[in-house]
């Protein structure tokens, strides 16, 4: 029996929306007992996309997260609901039953990620179900991952080693949505956004030109990282812990250097740093 599991990587999304439009276009108005009924056309985020804007100008950026229901291997909806109203199935999917759940709406509260939804006028909790109704006529993965452009789902048995779920679990650094809840969600993240820390050199006898090369060392509880300025004169540091002290130096021959201590409350961009002769 396979073992599902989803893995989305932030560094490959750019915001289309495409996952979103795939959920809403198989499961609006499409009733599929005994595994959901039909999603309404507003209100319901089965695949949420959350947009963080990062920085500030002119360095800007944004990231975007996909958040459906992460079926977690210790679901509280599973349990908290009554009478086996949401269960897992053997492959790791929770459903929400459509005929068990009628009318209990407090399975809304039991979970923490809040991707749980209340459709008012069939009286019935909802959420994703990773498009089981699909995968058990032979499918090969939900719609939201077949729907994606760049990749940034990835789909399978985890348990499997020949599939490139398993194989990308193994290779890449994978994060969670919330650890501290402590439930094992089945949907994983690469590159969920943190802190960055950027900014841009300039030499102080040479205003008008973009010095490429100039060292840059940030110094944290974690260790030490150290860049070069590119060929605009641009730094960054990014996937930086949230609310920690940082120290940056930066080093030219020839040139006094550049020490700031900075504290990644936000992100940070901190413009044009001249250097002085």
């Amino acid at each position: 029996m396979a073992k599902y599991g989803l893995l989305i990587d932030i560094t490959k999304c750019n915001g289309c929306y495409n996952c979103f439009l795939a959920c809403r276009d198989e499961h609006c108005g499409n009733d599929y007992p005994p595994y959901a009924a039909p999603q309404p056309y507003s209100g319901h985020f089965w695949m949420r996309m959350l947009e963080r804007e990062r920085g500030s100008f002119p360095k800007v950026k944004v990231a975007y997260t996909a958040v459906p229901c992460m079926h977690c291997e210790k679901a509280t909806c599973v349990e908290q609901a009554p009478d086996g109203a949401v269960y897992r199935r053997p492959d790791g999917i929770v459903i929400i039953d459509p005929v068990k759940a009628k009318g209990h709406k407090e399975i809304l509260s039991s979970c923490p990620y809040r991707v749980i939804y209340w459709n008012e006028e069939l009286q019935l909790p909802q959420k994703c179900t990773l498009c089981s109704h699909l995968l058990d006529q032979g499918w090969k993965e939900p719609r939201c991952v077949e729907a994606c452009p760049t990749g940034a789902l990835l789909f399978g048995d985890m348990e499997d080693p020949q599939s490139e779920l398993s194989k990308t679990l193994k290779e890449k650094p994978i994060e969670v949505l919330h650890p501290e809840y402590g439930l094992n969600p089945r949907v994983m993240y690469i590159g969920l956004p943190k802190r960055f820390i950027a900014g841009a050199v300039v030499l102080q006898d040479r205003p008008n030109e973009c010095p490429e090369g100039v060292n840059v060392t940030l110094k944290g509880s974690k260790g030490t990282l150290s860049i070069k300025t590119d060929n605009y004169g641009d730094f960054e540091f990014e996937d930086l812990e949230e609310n920690a002290e940082y120290s940056l130096k930066i080093e030219q021959p020839g040139y006094q250097p550049y020490e700031i201590t900075i504290k990644t409350h936000i992100d940070i961009y901190l413009g044009d740093i001249t250097l002085q002769k």
